[in-house]
């Protein structure tokens, strides 16, 4: 890759910042496209974010990413956010358009696209079982609701946490979202047709389950949001159910195939970023 003073220069705003697969993904697809681009991930300390968006238009700077800790505390400095990007109250995508930064949240959406893509599930009408809370169940939560979902319920050990979140997606989107004891899990997997794991758990090898693996069955799509390993203990456990299950990765691809093509206007190279991520994933 040749870089000059025409290259577009891309990136990443997080703390810490080393083991982000998303410079290889981007820089494959500058490369497919023939675009004169380039990806590169900047370490910005929490102290130091408002100086570091104030610096994206004076650099030329042509769009970037946002990942933890900033995700939240970046929205202040932006001139604008999408309605995704306002309703889930994070942004991963900033748009540099006319000197504006416009903020999005690709993440919801790229979970979205992946279970269309690759696993063949359209949600609406349907019903979810969602275990964790945070970041990444805000983000899907809010997705599956405004793509039509039927119901969905989130189950978390911090249950003011799951019954906040719950009640914010009913309020704004006037869907069925509830928050679960651990006494209506049993049913409420029963009755779900897709039960997805967004807490950090399977990230480790000792780490346990999210949900006991016998309230899975086969009539479930299980979803784990966890993309490294591939193959998280909870699919495993899904597999050996004859639950069809879907990984993380395909979330973190088409959240970075969605950014790419805000900040391009080009439609993304899937299957270079695709091979990408997998060989950075395996090594």
């Amino acid at each position: 890759m040749m870089i000059s003073g025409k290259t577009r220069i891309h990136g990443i705003f997080g703390y810490p910042v080393e083991h982000t697969f998303s410079p290889g993904m981007h820089n494959a697809a500058f490369q497919k496209i023939k675009m004169d681009g380039c990806y590169v991930p900047f370490a910005v300390h929490p102290d130091r974010l408002e100086q570091a968006v104030r610096a994206i238009v004076p650099l030329n700077l042509r769009g970037l990413n946002v990942t933890v800790p900033h995700k939240e505390k970046v929205i202040p400095y932006l001139d604008e956010l999408s309605e995704e990007a306002r309703l889930i109250g994070a942004v991963n995508t900033i748009e540099v358009s006319e000197r504006r930064l416009i903020g999005h949240n690709t993440d919801g959406r790229g979970f979205l696209r992946s279970l269309k893509e690759q696993a063949r599930f359209n949600p609406r009408g349907k019903r979810f079982l969602c275990m964790g809370s945070g970041g990444a169940a805000r983000a899907v939560g809010f997705s599956l609701a405004l793509a039509g979902a039927a119901r969905i319920h989130f189950r978390d050990i911090d249950e003011a946490k799951a019954a906040a979140l719950a009640r914010d997606i009913r309020e704004r989107t006037g869907v069925d979202v509830r928050s679960i004891g651990e006494e209506a899990l049993k049913a409420s997997a029963a009755e779900a047709d897709c039960i997805i794991n967004a807490t950090p758990l399977g990230l480790k090898k000792k780490d346990h389950l999210p949900m006991p693996a016998a309230l899975i069955s086969p009539r479930h799509l299980v979803c784990d949001l966890v993309y490294n390993p591939p193959l998280t203990q909870f699919l495993k456990a899904a597999k050996t159910k004859k639950a069809k299950t879907h990984g993380g990765l395909g979330m973190l691809l088409y959240q970075g195939v969605i950014a790419f093509e805000i900040w391009t206007g080009k439609k993304a190279p899937v299957g270079v970023m695709k091979t990408a991520l997998s060989r950075q994933i395996k090594g």
